[in-house]
């Protein structure tokens, strides 16, 4: 069994970042359970947000920030990136990335929705992920680590159940293998792939919340999840992300009825937050009115959107129409494993970042092109804070025990998750709808004990219908509408406890109150 100081559980923007900041000194071992490109930070078409405008300041950032979160952030951490934004911009090109320029030879500033400020930079167009994540990762050093295709299905305590000291894996052959770590960092990603209609990875199904689930952390605000407007929508299913620079470049949203769709709706238009614009479009849907983009106000769109362009073309989309079809689906998780300012999380030894840890960045509704600005500073910060870590004084080692083999598990298929969770706790949710699906999830094993002797595909759903619940739950409890989570019984003036976290454990729920005070890093020796 191979030990490391830190065990890097993912390959997304925050993991790489994290690894290569580092101490060159440190063991580390970076596991995916797919391939390291195959992450929504290499998807990523749009941006990363920072305020270098001439006419922008970081103190704009946060009150965009908070206005799009519906002020459910800790505010001190969204200043915090606020205020590292401009800096991390500016040493990813000392480093040599380099953003997309105007004919002038400065920086190309694009707007998205609900930012007062043009902010977001670009490379290569609307390939932005993939050419920060094709960065990073010649930023590895070469004495890391790397496995692919091995998926991570249990976080491993030590006898006293109060430090994470390890990992149990399973390779493509079924074969079960073992790691032990001083630090165990989760950085696999949000749920889009436990929803029919979504912008991320299929593989991006809610592990990282399963596995710190069952290890005991806690998990809060799991009901915040938004919905992108705009995924190509070909046949009844969605088939890629149009990214928000298109609307951010002029794009219109307008029906088959040739009416401009957000006209009206909102004082920023089609700019209006992403929960606003795709609660707008699943209504028309709804209705049986098509939703499209009109793009022909945008000259040369294959040069500028390289990506979407190459999406449509696979898909039988005539760009020379002018008019891409579009439906929203899920796309980013605000919520996720509870985390103090470096990423720590109520377990000793385990740690979160990126789009599974819930920061206190995003509230009730992510900033557009905040997400790739949080993996790189919650990746550098987690670095430094690991840096400069005792190590236990407790000795970490695993004993490898056999299983025998387990009963049947009673659970549904991927597509019937995906497809109830779309239909009952998607965009619009009421409380019948989420009673209904509960009962659903309900009948489904909830399987404790150690998961060896299990199919990878048998362990993914059974995160799949653990996550699921916790979603529905969140969902049930808070009665009010904010942000990405739309109660259509319940307005956003409903309840008088809405200030307050939904916390939920292996232990129970906890309603939390809102702070912004963080909880004191501790330096476990």
């Amino acid at each position: 069994m191979k030990k490391y100081n830190h065990i890097i559980i993912g390959s997304g923007i925050a993991a790489l970042q994290l690894a290569s900041n580092l101490n060159k000194s440190s063991k580390v071992l970076i596991i995916t359970k797919s391939k390291l490109n195959e992450s929504n930070s290499y998807r990523a078409q749009g941006g990363i947000a920072a305020a270098i405008g001439n006419l922008d300041h970081p103190s704009f950032h946060y009150k965009d920030t908070l206005k799009a979160g519906c002020y459910f952030q800790n505010e001190n951490a969204v200043m915090e990136l606020a205020e590292n934004g401009p800096r991390i911009i500016e040493n990813l090109k000392g480093n040599g990335l380099t953003f997309d320029e105007d004919d002038c030879g400065n920086l190309s500033l694009g707007m998205e929705g609900a930012h007062s400020q043009n902010r977001i930079l670009h490379c290569g167009g609307d390939a932005t992920g993939k050419h920060i994540m094709n960065h990073l990762f010649s930023e590895i050093h070469p004495q890391i680590d790397i496995i692919e295709n091995e998926f991570v299905f249990e976080l491993i305590l030590n006898s006293n159940r109060n430090r994470c000291i390890g990992i149990k894996s399973m390779d493509e052959n079924g074969e079960v293998h073992y790691y032990s770590g001083q630090n165990i960092i989760l950085a696999v990603g949000g749920v889009g792939g436990m929803f029919s209609y979504t912008s991320n990875e299929q593989s991006i199904a809610g592990d990282g919340i399963a596995l710190a689930y069952r290890a005991g952390a806690e998990i809060v605000d799991m009901e915040f999840i938004q919905f992108h407007p705009t995924l190509l929508f070909v046949d009844g299913e969605t088939k890629g992300l149009i990214s928000e620079a298109v609307r951010g470049s002029g794009a219109r949203l307008i029906t088959s009825t040739g009416a401009y769709l957000m006209d009206g709706k909102h004082t920023l238009g089609d700019l209006a937050p992403r929960h606003i614009v795709a609660k707008e479009i699943f209504d028309q849907r709804a209705a049986g009115v098509d939703v499209f983009l009109d793009i022909s106000m945008i000259s040369e769109f294959e040069k500028k959107f390289p990506t979407v362009s190459k999406i449509c073309l696979e898909n039988g989309v005539a760009i020379k129409t002018g008019l891409i079809p579009v439906a929203p689906g899920c796309h980013f998780l605000m919520g996720g494993i509870s985390v103090n300012e470096v990423g720590e999380t109520s377990v000793n030894g385990l740690f979160a970042i990126g789009e599974t840890a819930s920061t206190g960045i995003h509230g009730a509704n992510r900033l557009a092109s905040n997400s790739l600005l949080e993996g790189l500073y919650f990746g550098e910060k987690l670095a430094m804070y690991l840096n400069k870590l005792n190590p236990p004084k407790e000795s970490l080692s695993i004993i490898e025990k056999e299983f025998q083999m387990r009963h049947d598990l009673f659970i549904p298929n991927v597509k019937e998750v995906q497809q109830q969770m779309m239909l009952h706790a998607g965009i619009i949710r009421t409380k019948l709808d989420l009673l209904q699906i509960e009962s659903w999830l309900n009948q489904f094993s909830e399987e404790e004990n150690a998961l060896d002797k299990y199919s990878k595909e048998q362990i993914q759903v059974l995160f799949m219908v653990q996550c699921a619940k916790l979603i529905v739950k969140g969902a049930l409890l808070r009665e009010e509408s904010r942000g990405g989570h739309i109660r259509e019984d319940f307005s956003s003036e409903s309840q008088s406890w809405k200030e307050m976290h939904i916390v939920q454990s292996n232990k129970g729920i906890e309603m939390r109150r809102r702070t912004n005070e963080r909880h004191k890093v501790e330096i476990h020796a």
